[in-house]
């Protein structure tokens, strides 16, 4: 029933926090910054003053389950309501992932949504928080909207809440506050009813049924209720084909990024003889995806280059693909593929946006980037579900088990051997030594021959955006060796402290005698022409990387 509930608001006197730099991919932080007094409400109040359209409007939430998920919803209905948005659309529990908040703004015709979420990042008392605000195309607010948001922080003195009741998020219905309408409701149905009609679940379900097994690992965070009513409730597959599906405010302890090291089991039992035909995990807020076969880990780049050359399979994609884009960083397996179909392939900046404009257009279908993230145009996130369906879509209309497909792939198109080498929270001005001395070398370096590669090209990337015009500078380091190989360095801002440092090897090989190398072999010379060119043991102190992926 939809209860009323009046009381006064409250304007609150606050000081502002010079620290809340707001970007496209919202704000992360330790969770006792977030818990400090009146941060989360500053940047909230921010937000409404600084996008007037919420009011009067539908506004969605929704979480990953990880700590503090739940006060920081309470506080943003509180918000919501006391700034005038007429109806609040939240998960039960607090709980939706970010590609199904983006479904859910585009499905109910919202002028937004918050994710509270710090993504792969760990979570717990201890662990990592964040707040993303999504405009109403369902994709993250572009840089003038975060900008604007980020100097209202600088400047704020004082936000509006409600001093209603708390809503009950464990019970789905309406109720109201003040006069705002707040209803709870199932975060996983709408975005269940979007697969079935993209994927066929009548070919998944049989091909379930004649043994085709799964092994999908949620990593204890968002995911586990969509693959429990998908995977298990509407596929088929048994429940023990499911990893980790209860959501933890801790994500068990554990770090919820699905890549070869903090999944490492998954690619254990791919090289054992009962190895399930699919494996695959997500990440804490279920943008992120990492598949593996029988025998065979497939990158993400490509993922997204062998998605691209069997989506005209599937349902939702049977009129084939207007294109393709990749992030910079990503391996150029999407564009041999590209060029196959006769279709565009779009080289952009990391960051979803970019890949949001091109979508709105109907330039692509497909895009992903090589943080393990890949999307379609049925929503404007990078969403792991639904890579994962695809992929098992694909093994069920074709019978042939990963690894045949994969080989199949690089006998026709080649194969771009790919590594990332991540060096985590490095000071920033030894983060950014390595790649002014690298800047510093660009002018000689075309026309020389390195590791037995000519160097074609050595430069900054920077991207003009066909759809809005904007332009984007100082987006990453390139050496380029034409279509063989490429050395990629660039600064993440993904953590909450420190600096990420990220080195990225690319080869490109044809030659049949060279498609069944190991990464390591494929990629060595590289990374030691790499060490040489780059010193990045002598700038940085770090004598390896944290993590390789």
């Amino acid at each position: 029933a939809c209860k009323p509930h009046t009381m006064p608001l409250r304007e609150i006197s606050t000081k502002p926090y010079p620290d809340q730099k707001f970007g496209t991919a919202g704000l992360r932080k330790k969770v006792a910054v977030f818990q400090q007094p009146h941060y989360l409400e500053n940047l909230l109040q921010s937000i409404f003053d600084c996008v007037p359209e919420l009011k009067g409007k539908t506004l969605v939430i929704g979480g990953d389950g990880r700590y503090h998920n739940r006060a920081a919803i309470q506080t943003a209905i509180a918000m919501a309501a006391a700034n005038g948005v007429a109806k609040v659309l939240v998960g039960q529990g607090g709980i939706v992932s970010t590609p199904a908040v983006s479904h859910l703004i585009r499905l109910h015709a919202a002028a937004g949504g918050l994710v509270f979420s710090a993504s792969h990042n760990p979570a717990g008392p201890d662990g990592d928080f964040g707040v993303k605000f999504n405009i109403a195309n369902g994709g993250q607010a572009g840089e003038t909207s975060t900008d604007r948001i980020f100097a209202r922080t600088r400047e704020i003195a004082s936000y509006r809440i409600s001093e209603g009741p708390k809503i009950d998020l464990d019970r789905r219905g309406l109720s109201r506050l003040d006069q705002t309408e707040v209803e709870v409701i199932d975060g996983v149905a709408d975005y269940a009813a979007l697969m079935q009609k993209l994927f066929d679940f009548e070919l998944m379900r049989a091909w379930i049924k004649r043994g085709g097994r799964v092994c999908f690992d949620s990593m204890h965070a968002v995911t586990g209720p969509y693959a429990q009513r998908i995977l298990v409730e509407q596929l088929g597959a048994p429940a023990h084909s499911l990893l980790n599906s209860q959501p933890l405010e801790d994500f068990g302890g554990g770090h919820p990024d699905p890549n070869l090291i903090y999944a490492k089991h998954l690619l254990d039992l791919s090289n054992t003889a009962t190895s399930p035909a699919l494996l695959a995990a997500s990440d804490g807020d279920g943008d992120r995806n990492m598949i593996l076969g029988a025998g065979v880990f497939i990158s993400p780049g490509d993922s997204l280059a062998m998605l691209a050359a069997h989506l005209h399979k599937l349902p939702g994609y049977k009129n084939g693909i207007a294109g393709i884009a990749r992030s910079m960083p990503t391996c150029r397996a999407a564009d041999v593929v590209a060029a196959h179909l006769g279709v565009p392939c779009y080289e952009t900046p990391t960051g979803w946006k970019f890949f949001c404009n091109l979508l709105d257009a109907d330039r692509i279908t497909l895009c992903g980037e090589e943080s393990f993230g890949t999307g379609s145009i049925h929503v404007r996130e990078k969403d792991g579900l639904w890579a994962v369906l695809a992929w098992l879509n694909i093994l069920a209309v074709t019978g042939q088990p990963l690894r045949e497909l994969a080989s199949a792939h690089w006998r026709q198109h080649g194969r771009h051997y790919y590594q990332r080498h991540d060096y985590d929270e490095l000071p920033t001005d030894k983060a950014a030594s390595v790649l002014e001395g690298l800047k510093a070398q660009f002018a000689a370096l075309p026309g020389t021959t390195l590791g037995g590669w000519t160097v074609t090209a050595a430069d900054e990337f920077a991207y003009d955006d066909p759809i809005d015009g904007s332009r984007a500078t100082a987006q990453g380091l390139r050496v380029v060796f034409g279509d063989a190989a490429r050395l990629i360095v660039r600064l993440s801002g993904t953590g909450t402290k420190g600096a990420t440092l990220r080195l990225y090897f690319e080869r490109y090989e044809q030659s049949a005698d060279k498609l069944d190398m190991s990464t390591r072999e494929a990629l060595n010379p590289l990374v030691t022409l790499a060490d040489k060119l780059l010193r990045v043991t002598e700038l940085t102190g770090r004598k390896a990387p944290d993590v390789v992926t």
